[in-house]
């Protein structure tokens, strides 16, 4: 099992010695403020450009975290831990910011891990975030997002 199957499923830590549960207990100041967890709470097929040291799924990882219970748990709890974060916190909303490379990250990796409804459920979401503000997000964030 891989080091990113083995922390979705709480078995494991990530490259920081965290637990899943640590990450997404995390505060609000802490989730703006590290860099490094969220490759591993929503990991991809590819390598990250931002965190060279990021995991990056197998073709063996995909499955097994499709057929974790504990992992898809885990990810459940991560999407709503990120949903709630970007809903109480609006620095985001500005035409450039890192957390528009987050939430494309977040969309892909649950289109990938969880389904098309779970990915397409969060990226309503942020939408409507973005629409209540007046659409600050840039065009091009919005269409990374729509592609995810």
């Amino acid at each position: 099992m891989s080091a990113i199957v083995d922390f979705l499923k709480g078995a494991g830590t990530d490259g920081a010695g965290r637990t899943v549960f640590e990450v997404v207990a995390m505060d609000d100041r802490t989730i703006e403020r590290s860099h490094d967890f969220i490759q591993w709470l929503f990991p991809l097929d590819a390598p990250s450009g931002a965190n060279r040291n990021a995991p990056v799924l197998g073709p063996g990882d995909v499955a097994a975290i499709h057929d974790c219970g504990m992992a898809q748990i885990a990810l459940a709890a991560a999407t709503d831990r990120m949903s709630v974060f970007y809903q109480r916190n609006t620095h985001w909303l500005v035409v450039h910011d890192h957390n528009h490379l987050r939430i494309t990250r977040i969309i892909k990796s649950l289109r990938l891990l969880r389904g098309p409804g779970e990915a397409e459920d969060f990226h309503s979401l942020i939408l409507r975030l973005d629409e209540a503000a007046g659409r600050p997000v840039s065009v091009g964030s919005r269409r990374y997002w729509a592609e995810a």
